[in-house]
């Protein structure tokens, strides 16, 4: 490794910019294997899918491995989140990407708790409304509802959000 090394920022920057017009597995590795281990690479792919990184099956090569592209609109809502990140934290902050991830997963998280509690909602007060307690049955749905109308925003805002 004769070049300086890349942060994971960097290195996740590179994978999706590679995926922008498409590429193999084999030749992300072969890119960015002077500048950063197989491990640090397999890392940055990992997090690219975070940022819209998919695999085209159909391309699957046996020499080359998976074949991996990305959304142009997912490239760049990336750009703006690692500037945005990059812009307010200070010179000693941690890894930039793994706040981006963090970002995402906890978004994610919140958009799945809100889901599981429409549903949850949902069957309590269908059960209630079998067992003869119409009222509280009524309201649970009422609630499902209130979470489900809740839930469409958030996952909305989420959307505008990341792109």
């Amino acid at each position: 490794m004769n070049a300086p090394p890349f942060s994971p920022l960097e290195l996740t920057d590179r994978v999706l910019a590679m995926a922008k017009t498409g590429v193999y597995r084999q030749s992300v590795f072969e890119a960015l294997g002077p500048v950063a281990t197989r491990r640090q690479i397999r890392e940055a792919i990992a997090q690219a899918k975070q940022f819209g990184l998919y695999t085209v099956s159909a391309l699957r090569d046996e020499e080359l491995g998976t074949y991996y592209q990305v959304e142009p609109a997912s490239y760049e809502s990336f750009q703006t989140a690692a500037k945005a990140l990059a812009a307010g934290s200070s010179p000693n902050s941690n890894n930039l990407a793994e706040q981006v991830v963090t970002t995402h997963s906890a978004l994610r998280a919140m958009l799945s708790a809100v889901a599981a509690s429409t549903l949850g909602l949902g069957f309590l007060g269908g059960w209630c409304l079998l067992d003869g307690h119409t009222q509280l049955g009524r309201g649970l749905w009422l609630g499902a509802v209130v979470a489900g109308g809740l839930w469409s925003v958030q996952r909305w805002i989420a959307r505008r959000a990341l792109g």
